[in-house]
């Protein structure tokens, strides 16, 4: 098949799009081997200090010279979210008291807010200094002084959408390509109009109704995993697709041994979304956490204060040998993982790039 108009306005030779992996997932080696075969690999900067995003984008540059994503989080903090008070922290605390108490942690001290994560507009400036071929972020709109800033710059940006009403913003704010993200995807579910648990429209639905309703090109996000998932997107409007958990499953991803195999495993077909593990809603695969932690819904902190406790607690159960590594810690997966065939990211580029050049022929 020829170029998209997605994959122009990227650089990209093939229209795929690696999701991007906040939370220590991604790896430079892994966004770099996807640009290197003609896709956009991507890096999940939300985590980073500003120093990191600049040392990040500057490893990836040296191991390729094709076009990559840095990606943010463009609102990082829900209401409440930053409240440390001993009565917050207390309260979030009685919800993870028997896990830690499981693993033998003590119970840890209240941080300070500046203590949890680092501001977006800190981040979006170290990215804009760094200036990597594309900015993609979840989770809003940047302001417009910061997309006419990448623009000057060359950077080409890609905004997320889960409903028709956030693509048509991220259209009138003049991102480059649109990524019409499905309910099926693995991992954070990006809404920022209305709630997440509102905004849950399956991928090929929300594919076909954005794009025939901006201007930009759309790329389609939800339980993509193969040749046949990308030429569905394509048939249904889309100008390419971008493909998460297959390149998560991936050895050059930053995932565990277990998180992998897991992937591969029958406990695939079981997948959940839980707003447990961060406070914001995300899909992955189900264990003793999310259903233990179900029951108790009305009781999880808003993000990132359940997610710094939740960081205490991962890192905690991998330091353990046993169940703990993989019932108490996160395991994002999209609905499709059952289908997953590689366990490199060179071998599955190179069977989606395949796939979709032997369709034309």
């Amino acid at each position: 098949m020829g170029t998209t108009e997605a994959a122009r306005r990227l650089g990209i030779r093939h229209p795929i799009v690696q999701g991007p992996f906040g939370g220590g997932l991604s790896t430079p080696h892994l966004a770099a081997t996807v640009a290197n075969r003609g896709g956009l690999g991507s890096f999940g900067a939300h985590i980073l200090s500003p120093d990191d995003v600049l040392r990040v984008t500057k490893e990836i540059s040296a191991l390729t010279s094709e076009p990559f994503a840095m990606n943010l989080w463009v609102s990082n903090q829900d209401p409440g979210g930053l409240d440390f008070t001993i009565e917050s922290f207390e309260r979030a605390y009685r919800l993870f008291e028997p896990y830690f108490r499981e693993l033998g942690l003590e119970r840890p001290e209240p941080p300070a807010p500046r203590e949890v994560g680092f501001r977006f507009e800190d981040q979006v400036q170290a990215l804009i200094e760094a200036r990597p071929p594309v900015f993609s972020f979840v989770f809003g709109i940047p302001s417009g002084e910061i997309l006419s800033q990448c623009r000057r710059r060359g950077i080409a940006t890609v905004g997320a959408a889960t409903t028709v009403a956030e693509a048509r913003l991220l259209d009138e704010a003049g991102v480059d390509v649109i990524v019409a993200t499905g309910f099926e995807a693995g991992g954070h579910r990006p809404s920022f109009l209305e709630t997440a648990e509102s905004s849950l429209m399956g991928t090929f639905s929300l594919t076909q109704l954005v794009s025939n309703r901006v201007k930009a090109p759309v790329v389609a996000a939800g339980g993509i995993v193969d040749g046949r998932g990308v030429r569905a997107a394509l048939a249904l409007g889309a100008q390419g697709a971008q493909i998460g958990t297959a390149f998560l499953a991936c050895e050059e991803s930053g995932a565990t041994a277990e998180h992998r195999a897991m992937l591969f495993s029958d406990r695939a077909f079981h997948t959940t979304l839980t707003r447990g593990f961060s406070g914001r809603l995300a899909r992955g695969l189900s264990n003793r956490f999310t259903q233990e932690i179900a029951a108790r819904a009305s009781e999880i902190a808003p993000y990132p204060l359940q997610s710094w406790f939740t960081g205490a607690l991962k890192r905690a159960a991998r330091a353990r040998v046993g169940d703990a590594r993989t019932e108490l810690v996160s395991l994002w997966s999209s609905q499709s993982a059952p289908n997953l065939q590689h366990k490199s990211a060179a071998d599955l580029m190179d069977s989606l790039v395949y796939s979709l050049t032997s369709d034309s022929n």
